[in-house]
């Protein structure tokens, strides 16, 4: 029995794309929780054991996914603009995009963490100004600032993982600082 004023709405043919992405969600979080089965639960440093992000990321996705499928099964996403169809997709910014993320783990063991975080997100940055028409996409300045935030930013992510949480990761020297 379908629901007249869902069938009528204009995002009536955007519900089961949209209840689709909720059941890739769904899946991935119980796919993680089949993973996390197989991790130790064993308690370390603070009582946490390793299996607990796993299990708390699928238990949020599993629900997440769960949601996204009720309300698009309820309606669809009510405050979501209907796409312009003279509009395409802009493909350069997603090769920026990607090449960001193909580049970090291609170059991760070679050039250690924070150069490669930096780099991934230099390129998406980049990808996304492109694709939303910042003209200060190519200023050279802009870069210089783009590799500066990237670096303030993977910077303490690598020292918090490798310095307090003994996390190895990889490194561009072997004095654990870079």
């Amino acid at each position: 029995m379908t629901n007249p004023e869902i069938a009528a709405s204009p995002q009536a043919g955007a519900l089961w794309p949209q209840t689709l992405v909720g059941v890739g969600v769904l899946l991935t979080g119980l796919l993680l929780a089949m993973g996390a089965i197989d991790i130790s639960s064993e308690a370390g440093y603070g009582g946490v054991g390793p299996n607990f992000l796993p299990w708390l990321v699928s238990i949020v996705l599993t629900i997440c996914g769960a949601w996204i499928i009720w309300e698009a099964r309820t309606g669809g996403f009510r405050e979501l603009e209907a796409a312009p169809d003279e509009e395409p997709a802009y493909w350069p910014g997603f090769v920026w995009v990607s090449a960001g993320l193909l580049l970090n783990a291609a170059l991760i063991t070679t050039l250690g963490f924070i150069l490669s975080c930096t780099l991934a997100y230099v390129l998406a940055v980049q990808g996304l100004r492109r694709a939303n028409g910042q003209a200060a996409a190519n200023q050279p300045r802009t870069w210089l600032l783009d590799c500066l935030t990237g670096f303030l930013i993977s910077a303490p992510v690598y020292w918090a993982f490798t310095k307090f949480l003994a996390i190895n990761l990889p490194g561009l020297t072997q004095t654990g600082w870079l």
